[in-house]
C-alpha cells in the first residue's frame, strides 16, 4: 500500500512533527511505502472564489491558481491511503490545512456521474495534535471527519494527542498505519464489486423436513 501522510507545522521539533514521524514509522513497519509531505513546505493560496463563486473547480475539478495545489492533488489521486497530522489553532485545524483542504473539497467534493474524489474508498487516519493547551483536538477531529466524508473517504481512526498522553498516542498512531497497511484493512474498504469472486467461507444450509399429512 502507498500511504501518503500529510502534516502542516512549521516547528519540526514539535508534538505534530512527532505524529507524523510515527505515522511513517507504523506505515514502514507495515511493510508499505510512505510519502511524508508537510504542507508549510509549499506553495499555497487561499481559495478565490473565482466569478460568481465557481472556478473550473466545479466542473473541471482543478484549481486555475498556479502554485502547488496540482501537485498536491496528484499526490492524493495515486497513495491508496492516507494520514492527516495537524497540530490544533482555535480547536481547528492549521491554516495551512484549511487553506489546502478548502480547495481539494471544491475540486473533489463536486465530481458526479461516477467520476471518483481522490479520497473515495481509500482507508484514512485522522490526527489533531493539540500542543498548547490541549484544548480543541476532539473538535478539530469532528470539523476532519466532516471532510474525510464529504470526499468519500473511508475512515480508519481519528486521533487526538495532547503533550500529556504524547507517549502513549504517538503509539496509537504508529499502530494505527500498521494495522490500515494489512491487506485485510485494505480489502474492507474495496468496493463490492471488487471483491466478487472471493471465496467466503457460508454455513451449510439447514434441510427442513416436511411433515406429511398423516404425521
Amino acid at each position: 500500500m502507498k500511504v501518503l501522510i500529510v502534516t502542516s507545522t512549521p516547528n519540526k521539533e514539535g508534538l505534530t512533527a512527532a505524529c507524523g514521524e510515527a505515522a511513517r514509522q507504523g506505515v514502514v513497519d507495515g511493510r508499505s511505502r510512505a510519502r511524508l509531505i508537510n504542507l508549510n513546505d509549499h506553495n499555497l493560496l487561499r481559495c478565490a472564489v473565482c466569478e460568481d463563486g465557481w472556478g473550473p473547480c466545479r466542473t473541471k475539478h482543478r484549481c486555475r491558481l498556479e502554485d502547488d495545489f496540482g501537485e498536491l492533488q496528484t499526490m492524493f489521486e495515486e497513495a491508496e491511503g492516507i494520514a492527516w497530522v495537524t497540530p490544533v489553532y482555535f480547536g481547528e485545524p492549521s491554516e495551512a490545512m484549511k487553506a489546502f483542504t478548502d480547495r481539494l473539497r471544491r475540486c473533489e467534493a463536486m465530481k458526479k456521474d461516477g467520476s471518483k474524489s481522490v479520497l473515495e474508498g481509500k482507508p484514512v487516519v485522522c490526527v489533531a495534535a493539540a500542543g498548547g493547551s490541549g484544548n480543541g483536538a476532539v473538535h478539530c477531529l469532528a470539523e476532519m471527519e466532516r471532510l474525510v466524508r464529504q470526499l468519500r473517504g473511508t475512515p480508519f481512526d481519528y486521533i487526538p494527542v495532547t503533550q500529556k498522553t504524547r507517549e502513549y498516542q504517538t503509539e496509537t498512531i504508529h499502530d494505527a498505519l500498521v494495522a490500515m497497511c494489512k491487506p485485510k484493512a485494505a480489502e474492507s474498504t474495496m468496493p463490492i464489486s471488487a471483491r466478487k469472486g472471493q471465496s467466503r467461507s457460508r454455513k451449510p444450509r439447514r434441510r427442513i423436513r416436511r411433515r406429511k399429512p398423516n404425521e
